[in-house]
C-alpha cells in the first residue's frame, strides 16, 4: 500500500488551518441566512474556537495503545479500526488507523478526506480531531467518546434501556451537529452516512456526528453531487440516492429522518425480515398512531408532545421526493417547537400518491447489488 509523503499531508493540515480561520471571519454571515429563531437554538455560548490538532508520533499512539492491543479494539469498519488509548498525561483518546490489509488507493483517499473534513469542524457536536499520525501508516486521533455509539446502547440487550430524556437530549443534539455541518461551515458538508452507529456519546451523552469517510464537500454553487459508485447503508439511503447517485444536504436529512425512528422505536435500521424501519413506519406515520411507534421498552415512561415532535419531524425527512423534505433548520424548527404548523407541510395529493418507499428487497434488485454498502 503507497502512503502519502510527511510533506503532502503537513501541507495539507497547513491549508485546512488556513481555510479555517477564514471561516471564522466570515461564518456570522453566512449562519444570518438561515432563520434567526431557529440558529438560537443551535448557537453557542463560545465562539468557534481555531483548531488545536497535532502530528502525534508513531512511538506516542503505539505506547497510549500498548502497541494495538486487542484489548483495546473498540470498534472495527469497512477499511479501519479503532483503538482506545491513554497517553502519558491520562487524557483518553481514541486512535483510527487504515487498516493493513486494505490496499484500496480509493479507501485511502476516504480516509484523507476525513482529515480534511473533519479537521475543518468545530462544533460540540461533532467529533473533535485531536490530531494525525503519518507514520507507519495513517492514524487519526479523537476524543475517547466513552460510551461507545448511539447504536450500542439501543440494540445492546445487556445493557439498560436509554430513558426518553436521554433519547430526546441525543436527539436534538445530533439535528444541531448536522445543522452545523449543511449550514454553519464555510463549505458545506454533505456527510453521506448518517445512522445511529456514526453517532458517539459523551460521558454525558451529547451526541457527536463522527465517521467523515464518505463525506463530500458540495461548493455552494452547486445544487448537488452526482456520485458514483453509490456507497451507504441499507435502511438509510434516500430515493434519489441509491437510484441516481444525486447527493445533497436532503441525501442526510432522510437518512436523519430514519435516526429519529429508531431513536423512538428503539428498532434497527433494517430488521432481520429485511424490512427497512422507514418503510415499516410511514403507514403507521400516516395513520397518526404515535403510539405503535414507541419503543415498548420505555413502559410508558416518555414526554407525549416530544414523541409527537419527533415523529413528526421523522415523517418529513423520510418524504420519497426530497423537493417536500425540510431542511435541517427547518427540522429542528419542528423538534423545538411547542406547536406545530401541519398544515405548512401539506402535499399536494397528487405528492403524496407518488409519495411510496421502496422497502429493502427493492432496493436490492434496482441496484441489483451493483454498489457498495453496509448493514451496520
Amino acid at each position: 500500500m503507497r502512503y502519502i509523503r510527511s510533506g503532502s499531508l503537513k501541507r495539507l493540515f497547513s491549508m485546512k488551518r488556513r481555510s479555517f480561520d477564514q471561516e471564522i471571519s466570515s461564518q456570522n454571515g453566512s449562519i444570518e441566512e438561515d432563520n434567526h429563531e431557529t440558529l438560537n437554538i443551535v448557537s453557542e455560548t463560545e465562539p468557534p474556537q481555531k483548531p488545536t490538532w497535532k502530528c502525534f508520533s508513531f512511538e506516542e499512539i503505539s505506547d497510549a495503545t500498548n502497541v494495538f492491543s486487542s484489548d483495546n479494539l473498540v470498534g472495527k469498519g469497512g477499511y479501519a479500526e479503532v483503538y482506545r488509548g491513554v497517553l502519558k498525561d491520562g487524557e483518553t483518546i481514541a486512535v483510527k488507523r487504515l487498516t493493513k490489509a486494505s490496499t484500496d488507493e480509493r479507501k485511502e483517499k476516504e480516509f484523507l478526506t476525513e482529515i480534511g473534513t473533519i479537521g475543518h469542524v468545530c462544533h460540540p457536536n461533532v467529533s473533535s480531531l485531536l490530531g494525525c499520525c503519518i507514520d507507519n501508516g495513517l492514524y487519526l486521533i479523537f476524543q475517547f467518546s466513552s460510551r461507545g455509539s448511539v447504536a450500542s446502547l439501543l440494540h445492546d440487550e445487556n445493557l439498560p434501556t436509554i430513558d426518553w430524556k436521554v433519547r430526546y437530549k441525543i436527539a436534538i443534539g445530533a439535528a444541531r451537529g448536522l445543522l452545523y455541518l449543511h449550514k454553519g461551515c464555510q463549505r458545506r458538508i454533505i456527510h453521506r452516512d448518517i445512522k445511529s452507529s456514526n453517532i458517539l456519546l459523551t460521558a454525558d451523552f451529547e451526541p457527536q456526528i463522527s465517521d467523515f469517510g464518505l463525506a463530500k464537500w458540495l461548493p455552494s454553487q452547486w445544487t448537488h453531487h452526482s456520485i458514483v459508485p453509490i456507497e451507504g447503508t441499507f435502511g438509510h439511503l434516500a430515493p434519489e440516492y441509491f437510484m441516481h447517485g444525486i447527493v445533497d444536504e436532503k441525501t442526510d436529512v432522510f437518512a436523519f429522518g430514519v435516526f429519529l425512528l429508531e431513536i423512538i422505536s428503539g428498532r434497527k435500521p433494517v430488521d432481520g425480515s429485511h424490512q427497512s424501519l422507514h418503510s415499516w413506519a410511514k403507514p403507521i406515520l400516516n395513520r397518526g398512531e404515535i403510539e405503535k411507534l414507541i419503543d415498548p421498552r420505555l413502559g410508558g415512561a416518555y414526554d407525549d408532545e416530544q414523541t409527537k415532535r419527533l415523529a413528526f419531524a421523522a415523517s418529513l425527512c423520510i418524504r420519497a421526493s426530497s423537493t417536500w423534505r425540510p431542511t435541517m433548520s427547518e427540522v429542528l424548527e419542528v423538534m423545538v417547537e411547542g406547536d406545530v404548523d401541519k398544515e405548512r407541510w401539506e402535499m399536494p395529493e397528487d405528492e403524496e400518491e407518488q409519495d411510496e418507499f421502496w422497502g429493502f428487497e427493492d432496493l436490492e434488485r434496482e441496484c441489483g447489488g451493483s454498489f457498495s454498502t453496509s448493514s451496520t
